[in-house]
């Protein structure tokens, strides 16, 4: 096994050790065995990573491009090396972080398709109906509602443990990215879902996660997405909805009804206001399809 094999191999143990979200280690994972291949002669070894230049790394980010791969993806495949080299440096085993010295292609700038509140609160109200028979119809509702009622990230809500929830003050400690811990309060509604679920919980012995699967043991993020398309699907005939379109409704919706910008930022747990800026472009565009249907002079 080549040194770079075996460097990737102890960098991803490392994110895992970390509690780093499932979906991030498998998505940087696949990248980083992507580079591996790349620098692999058929038949030979990789270089070893002292070998490695600049140039190196600017032919195989060239190769990405000529694959016309998408800004997003490329900027991820980039945030990857950058932190795989952060790593080797910690470790010693490079002199810097050479991926730094590469341009970060720009990515598009989309806003978020958000749902009304209308319509985020008819789906949810319908999750786990009684005329939909589903097994864990309890279960899933209480996922619904933390998720847009607290604005929770997907790996935020399969982290939660029993002891996270405090139902007499109605809060919950949530561990976010970078393991930072923050308190997030909860309404009447969700309250009310958790209460119904943890009658009904069956966990296995021992197990601390809140949200379980079949077998007792903690629900994981990818069966929380499987969830949230199968209600959109069959609830709102939308199976494009995934759980971040519940915490962007979650924040839009907050600023809409008049909620300061920096309050918001603490809920969802953003490091940078920057990032929750975003929403207020949200909002400005609904405003402006406002104006556009009722304004006589629009």
């Amino acid at each position: 096994m080549s040194e770079l094999e075996v460097q990737i191999g102890r960098f991803l143990e490392e994110l895992r050790r970390e509690n780093v979200s499932a979906h991030t280690v498998r998505a940087y994972e696949s990248d980083l065995r992507q580079f591996l291949e790349y620098f692999t002669p058929p038949g030979g070894s990789p270089p070893e990573l002292r070998q490695f230049d600049s140039l190196a790394l600017r032919e195989w980010l060239g190769d990405l491009y000529g694959r016309r791969l998408s800004a997003v993806t490329l900027r991820r495949k980039l945030a990857a090396l950058r932190s795989f080299f952060r790593f080797l440096v910690r470790q010693g085993l490079a002199e810097t972080n050479l991926p730094r010295l590469l341009r970060t292609p720009r990515a598009p700038q989309t806003l978020p398709r958000v749902m009304t509140p209308e319509q985020t609160g008819n789906l949810i109200d319908k999750v786990g109906a009684e005329d939909q028979e589903q097994p864990f119809a309890a279960r899933d509702r209480a996922i619904f509602e933390l998720l847009y009622g607290c604005g929770l990230r997907v790996s935020e809500l399969v982290g939660l443990n029993l002891e996270d929830l405090d139902l007499g003050t109605r809060w919950l400690r949530v561990r976010g990215k970078g393991r930072k811990e923050r308190q997030v309060p909860f309404g009447r509604k969700a309250a009310e879902a958790l209460e119904r679920y943890l009658a009904v919980r069956r966990g296995r012995a021992g197990e601390r996660g809140v949200f379980v699967n079949r077998a007792g043991g903690r629900l994981s993020d990818r069966s929380v997405r499987r969830i949230v398309k199968f209600y959109a699907g069959l609830v709102a005939g939308d199976s494009s909805l995934h759980p971040h379109s519940l915490r962007h409704a979650f924040a839009t919706h907050l600023l809409a009804d008049g909620a300061d910008l920096r309050a918001i930022q603490e809920l969802l747990g953003h490091a940078r206001l920057s990032t929750t800026q975003k929403y207020t472009q949200v909002s400005l565009t609904e405003l402006l399809k406002v104006y556009d249907r009722a304004h006589p002079k629009a």
